[in-house]
Parts: structure tokens; sequence; C-alpha cells
């Protein structure tokens, strides 16, 4: 990359992050203003929370699953048959600090961080938003703070709700089909799994609501050139979001510390 071409793409990258900057500031100020569109925050409560339910059930269910078949495996092949109780606290403790999280952040933010910015483009295109600024409506009130706080608020929830379906599915694959001993497994799980690890993970999905709402806005706002410029804008969101959410989980990992 030349020099001019460094410079151009640093300037576009700075400006992009200004951008993002200045809305994140405006909906924070925002937030804090009356009056509060509480209609608007409940429906994107339902919007986010509870019709991501089933795509949250089904990828925790999974993830469990997994994460439990190659515990199994590793500590039946490494350490040897009789050991794969101990395995119980590993499983729980991965699910609810780093997996279950991501997951749920990667999911919402195809689901919903997609959805916030196809809307969002649809009525900058449509001149929507024009008509709410003459209308004396603040599109960053009425638009960007109730997405942002009922994202902010429901992917603790979720992910909450992924761990509890997470780790039942590794106990279900270790006790009930490979048939480890339920009392060592429970115990075990029970003696070395800490609240803080729960409370870490959604730490976690609490900035990774943020970074989806705000991004998705962003992008929808954002947004030009007719159709195309949506899909764009939807799929940008998605990139971005996605991107930025595993970024976020390895700083968020050093940052917060092992147990309190």
């Amino acid at each position: 990359m030349r020099p001019r071409q460094r410079q151009t793409f640093l300037l576009f990258f700075l400006q992009k992050i200004g951008e993002v900057g200045i809305l994140l500031g405006q909906t924070i100020r925002r937030t804090f203003k009356k009056p509060w569109e509480r209609k608007n925050f409940i429906n994107q409560l339902e919007e986010i929370g509870v019709r991501s339910l089933p795509v949250v059930s089904l990828t925790a269910a999974f993830g469990g699953l997994v994460f439990g078949l190659q515990t199994y495996s590793a500590f039946h092949r490494l350490i040897g048959p009789g050991s794969e109780a101990y395995g119980g606290p590993i499983i729980s403790l991965g699910l609810s600090k780093e997996l279950i999280p991501i997951l749920v952040g990667l999911m919402v933010s195809g689901r919903v961080g997609s959805s916030m910015a196809a809307e969002i483009g649809t009525m900058r295109i449509t001149e929507q938003i024009d008509a709410l600024v003459s209308l004396g409506a603040d599109p960053i009130r009425y638009l960007v703070v109730p997405r942002t706080l009922a994202c902010i608020v429901m992917l603790p929830c979720l992910t909450l709700y992924g761990d509890i379906i997470g780790i039942f599915a590794g106990y279900f694959y270790n006790v009930m089909v490979m048939g480890v001993n339920r009392f060592l497994y429970i115990r075990n799980t029970l003696m070395y799994l800490e609240f803080w690890d729960v409370a870490s993970g959604l730490i976690k999905a609490t900035f990774f609501g943020g970074i989806i709402a705000i991004i998705g806005c962003w992008q929808g706002l954002k947004t030009e050139a007719g159709a195309e410029g949506v899909g764009r804008a939807t799929t940008r969101a998605v990139v971005i979001s996605s991107i930025l959410i595993l970024i976020f989980n390895f700083f968020l990992s050093k940052a917060l510390p092992a147990n309190l």
C-alpha cells in the first residue's frame, strides 16, 4: 500500500470511528432526557429478546453438546476412563465465560443488527427520518435510544438463558448419553463454578448488546443509494458488529479478573 493510500485509509478509518463515537455520545445524552419512548422500548424488548429465544436455544443447546462431547473425549483419551466427571466445571466455566456470550452476541447480531440497519436504512432512503425531523421529533431519541437500551437489557438475559441451556446440554451428553457418574459430575460443577464466572459473561453480553445496537443504527442512519444501499448497510452492520464482538471479547477477558 502506497503512503498516499495509507493516509487515505487512515483518514477514512478515523472518520468512521468519529461517526460511531458521535452517535454513541448523542445516544447516551438523550437516554437521560425526557420524555422517554416507553412503548417503542417495550416493542424492542420483545423484538430483541422474545423473538430471539428460538435461535438462542438451538445455538446454546448444540454449543453445549459439542463442548461436552469434546471435553469428554479429551478427559477419556488424555487422562483416562473415570476422569470424565471432572469435565463438568470446565464445560460450565467455558460456556458461561466465553462460548455462550460470543455465540449469543453473534446470533443476535445477525438477526437483530441486520434488522435495525435495514429498518432504519429504509426509513432513511424513503425520507421518513426527514419527516420525523420536520415534525419536531428527534430521530436519535425515537429510533436509536430504545433499540440500544433494549439490546443492553436483553443480551445479558439471553446469555443467562443460553448458559442454562448450554450447561444442561453438556450435562445431558456426559451423564445421560455417555454414562458419567451423575453425583460426581454435579458435585464437581457446583464446587468449582463460581458466581463471578457467570457474571463476567453477563458483563461481556452487556457490552455486546451496545455494540450491536450502535453499529446497526449507525449503518441504518448512513444508508444511501436506494435498495442497494440498504443491502450494503445490512451486510456491513453484521460484519462490523461481529468483528467488534470478537475483538472486545478478548480485551474484556483480559480486563475482567479471573475471580473475585
